[in-house]
């Protein structure tokens, strides 16, 4: 299988050295597959320069990205730049015109395309994401989902491959990307690679995301986040919060959704499942009385919730100790006693 890496000036140290190493990984420990092996992994780094910067100042030679042009999958690596606005004003700046037409041209002659983090700001910049599902970096979502609202952007979601696209959330999610790329070819020995770099299997983003970090986006969001939490134990009504902030209730839950995607309710819901984990993590609360300081009157919507939102029981947080954190998705079902 023949992929190409396209490094570009400020490219993420961390992505592109994962995608290199876990595919040259593989390449070399596809051997010890019982049976035949399977194909092997061509790698070679394009870019729209034959010498690039890291964001890190580094180095990178690179062969012309006319190289690209028979490649079997076309990888691109993230920028680094965690500013939103700057992110969005960089990918679509003249520094970066070559770029956009050479995954245009990949896109048109079909060649299937794979990027994590900001690397999925270039490419729906450069319209091939368009009408497809792809996830992102949690955290850059409500700026991506303003500004590409032809695309499908779930969060949530750690890898997502639609019609030939395949996209990664948050930086290190290079290495889920790229194991997802080596699992095409061979799950078992996507398997074998993940046990040798002992690598975690993290199907979703959700466990990690901070939901104040994603409501700051908009006032409305973040006020009513903040009235949320102000009310946490208490039961809530969206109708009631829509009237303490002044807003109608159309209006709060059209920008909630516009902004993360999800009702005010999925929101209420995680907002409560971020202050249980705590509770579960710091005290030696039985989980009725943290159920009761969320605001649900018995721990059974709460255990759902846990294992709907973190893929975790009470009592393995409990364990833990210390732990990723939940996010705002899509859900309708009630406040109170959901």
């Amino acid at each position: 299988m023949k992929v190409a890496v396209l490094a570009l000036d400020g490219v993420f140290d961390s992505g592109i050295s994962s995608v290199l190493d876990v595919l040259h990984t593989a390449h070399a420990l596809r051997g010890q597959l019982e049976g035949a092996a399977p194909p092997g992994f061509d790698l070679r780094t394009v870019g729209v320069r034959r010498r690039v910067r890291t964001g890190l100042g580094h180095r990178i030679d690179t062969e012309d990205a006319t190289a690209a042009e028979d490649a079997d999958m076309l990888v691109v690596p993230a920028l680094m730049e965690r500013r939103p606005q700057a992110l969005v004003e960089l990918v679509g700046s003249a520094a970066h015109r070559t770029a956009r037409r050479v995954l245009a041209e990949a896109r048109e002659r079909r060649t299937p395309l794979a990027t994590a983090c900001t690397g999925t700001f270039l490419l729906a910049e450069s319209g091939v994401l368009d009408g497809l599902r792809t996830t992102t970096s949690w955290w850059l979502a409500p700026v991506f989902r303003e500004r590409y609202a032809r695309v499908a952007v779930d969060e949530s979601r750690m890898v997502t491959t639609s019609d030939g696209v395949t996209t990664a959330g948050a930086a290190f999610g290079h290495i889920d990307l790229a194991l997802a790329i080596v699992r095409m070819r061979s799950p078992a020995l996507a398997d074998l690679v993940r046990r040798y770099l002992v690598v975690d299997d993290r199907a979703a983003q959700a466990p990690y995301t901070i939901p104040s970090a994603l409501a700051r986006h908009d006032p409305l969001v973040s006020a009513f986040e903040q009235w949320v939490r102000a009310r946490i134990g208490e039961p809530l009504s969206i109708a009631e919060a829509a009237r303490g902030l002044g807003v109608s209730e159309r209006t709060l839950q059209r920008t909630v959704t516009r902004t993360l995607g999800c009702s005010p309710i999925r929101l209420v819901q995680d907002l409560r499942v971020e202050q249980a984990e705590h509770l579960l993590r710091t005290t030696a609360l039985p989980l009725a009385a943290v159920a009761r300081r969320v605001g649900y009157e018995s721990p059974g919507p709460l255990r759902t919730l846990l294992r709907d939102r973190l893929g975790r029981s009470a009592r393995s947080l409990r364990s833990r100790g210390t732990g990723p954190r939940s996010k705002p998705g899509s859900g309708t079902s009630g406040l109170a006693g959901d």
